[in-house]
């Protein structure tokens, strides 16, 4: 993995500052500690900090073509880099180097911009055609890799791996956007296509940019997931097929000329990824493990288990709350990480395991996707279940009847969804895509706006974090829940949220994660799969675990699901209470005129008292209160 950054002028051929486009790449070093280098002609620049992990010596970038005509700087991996250049080398092709960065030179030559249909990895990349006067920007299917851009004054082109390059750019806006502020405080991070800078936006998982000097910029998907019903497999005929995607993933994977390991939290995932990588390797693995010396959200124990019997070369590191105990710097180490307002505390044990795991290894394979592709979150059977109602009530029976019953239903805030009546009785009452939103959002409407001052509520204009949901729905191609339920999440959750989380922990320490279950063909195959496959009855994962039975423990396979998360509502009681009331206190928060600081006060006094549980918003709060001191300092 790498950093790139760049600079188009679309309307003039003047040159860059040299030590501009240098200055951009320093910002993001720590993405490419093995070199950088830069490229510069009439009214573009490029960028590049290299992570050097395949032909060490003969990959760096900017890389042009032969005859000068095209230069890339390139992000990522081509899994299929040697398949695509013994194609193009039939085609007459010549290539001077093993890097899988010279075959997106002659993949361009050859198809031009399709030539982002023949590439399996993860990637982002930016081409620049001087005979055409074309720059042309591609990131992967699924997001894997971040690719950030600016235009000012329908003529400029900015664009970077990370938000703080940007901001090294003269004409940088740094105005934030409500509508982004608004969904970052519903969900914990900022959705795709926005970022939280109103003149920053996030290219697209599956789409490409291109602009020709003299023309419009265009902004076109080449992907997107094929949910058409697969063929209807037995559990016994999946099983095989899955063994075989799992098994092409992982091995795609394993190409690399630095050491590389694995992260193994005791789960079903990275369990599968580990098992797979043990019956490849002549080697033993490296594998890596955080724990939090709390029992509830500690699973170092079964992490040993699949290390003893892989006999993996295994290493833990336990969290304490101490370890983090600075509170504050620990939260503007997030927030430098990040660039943006990122409510996901799990990101604190990511960056941790993730220095860990640098210490010894470069690369680093992650169980990450298995829960999207297989349905593994509780959420997907409970919309599958609700939606089955209702499918069967009609909506002029089912919204007041169940709204009447939601309102008069006792508030319970914990235990069992099926104790909590009074919100699934409530999402009975709502459309499909409403429903959804309160499964995945922190805080749901009517708390949320309550916290909102009356200029903020003005300033989005009726706008709603639920459009994100809404709009996703709407171009879902299949109407089942469950297609429905992974369609929206591999759009926002997985793009926006556990893919940024694992990107920017990764690469702050110079790292490289690949996760074989976003392999687009595996990806694809497995969202495909009929419901029940997944889906069976309250086994989560069905197939996958029983495709597991024979290397992974039924003990590890079937137990509860714990998620890699901290015990962060206990330590706002504690170690961090000082922490947040001093946030939130704090004159900036105020200021930026978003939230009441009374209405907040309010809350954080009810979750230190123990009366309710306000965990997620609050976390959320405090990241939003220091982000935008640091950004008035």
């Amino acid at each position: 993995m790498c950093g790139i950054v760049g600079l188009f002028d679309a309307k003039d051929r003047a040159s860059f500052d040299p030590n501009l486009i240098k200055a951009m790449s320093d910002a993001i070093a720590h993405r490419g500690p093995d070199g950088d280098g830069a490229f510069n002609a009439p009214g573009v620049a490029l960028g590049h900090r290299r992570l050097a992990i395949i032909d060490l010596a003969g990959g760096a970038q900017p890389m042009a073509s032969e005859d000068g005509r095209t230069v890339v700087v390139f992000n990522g991996e081509i899994y299929n880099f040697q398949e695509i250049a013994a194609d193009l080398s039939r085609r007459g092709c010549i290539f001077r180097t093993h890097s899988d960065t010279e075959t997106i030179l002659h993949a361009w030559r050859v198809w031009g911009p399709a030539c982002v249909d023949h590439l399996t990895g993860m990637f982002a990349f930016a081409l620049w055609d001087q005979r055409d006067e074309t720059l042309f920007l591609a990131r992967d299917r699924v997001g894997k890799k971040p690719l950030y851009y600016s235009v000012t004054n329908d003529r400029y082109l900015a664009f970077a791996s990370e938000i703080k390059s940007l901001r090294v750019w003269p004409q940088f806006d740094s105005t934030l956007d409500p509508h982004a502020i608004e969904d970052f405080l519903s969900f914990g991070y900022v959705p795709d296509p926005k970022s939280i800078y109103a003149n920053v936006r996030k290219l697209p998982p599956g789409h490409t940019l291109i602009w020709t000097r003299g023309k419009s910029l265009s902004i076109k998907p080449y992907w997107n997931l094929d949910v058409a019903p697969a063929e209807n497999l037995s559990m016994g005929e999946a099983i095989d097929a899955l063994h075989a995607h799992l098994r092409r993933a992982v091995d795609r994977r394993l190409i690399s000329d630095v050491p590389l390991g694995a992260f193994l939290s005791g789960g079903v995932d990275s369990s599968a990824v580990v098992s797979t990588m043990a019956r490849s390797m002549t080697d033993p693995v490296k594998t890596f493990t955080i724990g939090f010396g709390v029992d509830d959200y500690d699973e170092t124990a079964y992490a040993r288990e699949i290390a003893s019997r892989y006999r993996t070369n295994h290493g833990e590191a336990i969290i304490d709350p101490s370890d983090i105990a600075q509170g504050v710097d620990t939260i503007d180490r997030l927030i430098d990480v990040y660039d943006e307002p990122f409510g996901d505390n799990s990101a604190i044990p990511t960056m941790r395991v993730c220095q860990e795991a640098r210490k010894r290894v470069t690369v680093a394979l992650s169980g990450d996707g298995g829960d999207e592709a297989f349905a593994g979150y509780r959420r997907y059977l409970w919309h599958v279940r609700e939606q089955q109602v209702r499918s069967f009530v009609p909506s002029s029976i089912r919204v007041p009847f169940f709204s009447t019953l939601a309102r008069i239903y006792p508030q319970i805030d914990s235990g069992p969804r099926f104790l909590r009546a009074k919100s699934t009785l409530r999402e009975l009452s709502l459309s499909t895509a409403d429903a959804y939103f309160n499964s995945v959002a922190v805080i749901h409407d009517e708390p949320r706006f309550r916290l909102y001052t009356e200029s903020f509520k003005n300033k989005l204009q009726g706008y709603s974090a639920k459009e994100v949901i809404r709009e996703h729905i709407g171009h879902c191609p299949d109407e089942r829940p469950l297609i429905q339920a992974q369609y929206v999440d591999l759009k926002t959750w997985l793009a926006g949220r556990m893919l940024v989380k694992v990107d920017r922990a990764s690469m702050a320490y110079g790292l490289e994660v690949r996760s074989p279950f976003l392999d687009h063909d595996l990806f694809q195959w497995a969202t495909r799969l009929p419901g029940n496959l997944k889906l069976d009855g309250g086994n989560y994962k069905a197939v996958l675990k029983k495709a597991l039975e024979p290397w992974v423990p039924h003990n590890i396979l079937y137990r509860p699901k714990q998620g890699f998360t901290m015990p962060i509502g206990q330590w706002l009681r504690t170690e961090w209470r000082n922490v947040v009331r001093e946030a939130l206190n704090a004159p900036a928060l105020a200021d930026c005129g978003v939230v009441e600081p009374r209405e907040i006060l309010n809350l954080a006094e009810e979750h230190f008292s123990g009366a309710r549980n306000h965990d997620a918003v609050l976390w959320n709060i405090l990241i939003f209160a220091r982000f935008v001191s640091k950004l008035r300092n």
